[in-house]
């Protein structure tokens, strides 16, 4: 049996769920019924760094994507997107289908009930710490940040770390500070 690193190292593409993993899981409402969420800058900046370096990035979510979710893909750069879906599974099927992807190329992030079906299929799942105690029974690795404060930074940090990206990235920023003498 391959090594977490092994497997962290193959990963090609990095699913997610939305509220619980890129959120805190909570939904405000204005009075208008807008709905509005908190989405973490960190996990953010880590997203762009394994994109950066040839990782894909997706989504699937349960919940349909509302003006905040579809304002963040767009930020990031994330055009890989499956919202309001029943059957996250049937979802995953199709995304390696689309991105020419094998299964144990390809990792998961949830926190729920409704993400441990893919988790099982693919290649390494990812728990939030603050899933539910079934959903970090099924996870590879379970983080020590909490959903939407961190987790995501810290897994791709993980994957960067595992191809062996990780000093080259950190150098890159380290080289790059103006220097005021």
């Amino acid at each position: 049996m391959k090594s977490i690193k092994e497997r962290l190292s193959a990963i090609k593409l990095l699913l997610l769920d939305v509220d619980g993993v890129l959120t805190d899981g909570k939904i405000t409402y204005t009075d208008s019924g807008e709905e509005i969420k908190n989405f973490c800058v960190k996990d953010g900046l880590g997203l762009r760094l394994l994109m950066n370096s040839g990782v894909k990035v997706g989504i699937i979510t349960g919940r349909s994507a509302g003006g905040a979710l579809t304002q963040r893909c767009r930020n990031l750069g994330i055009d890989i997107v499956f919202h309001g879906i029943k059957d996250k599974t049937a979802a995953l099927k199709k995304i390696v289908e689309e991105q020419v992807i094998d299964i144990p190329e390809v990792a998961f992030v949830g926190d729920d009930l409704p993400d441990v079906s893919v988790m099982k299929q693919c290649g390494f799942s990812f728990a939030v710490v603050n899933s539910s105690p079934e959903v970090i029974r099924h996870a590879d690795y379970t983080t020590a940040n909490r959903g939407g404060d961190g987790a995501v930074r810290e897994i791709c940090e993980a994957i960067l770390k595992a191809k062996g990206l990780w000093e080259g990235i950190l150098d890159r920023f380290i080289s790059s500070t103006i220097h005021n003498n």
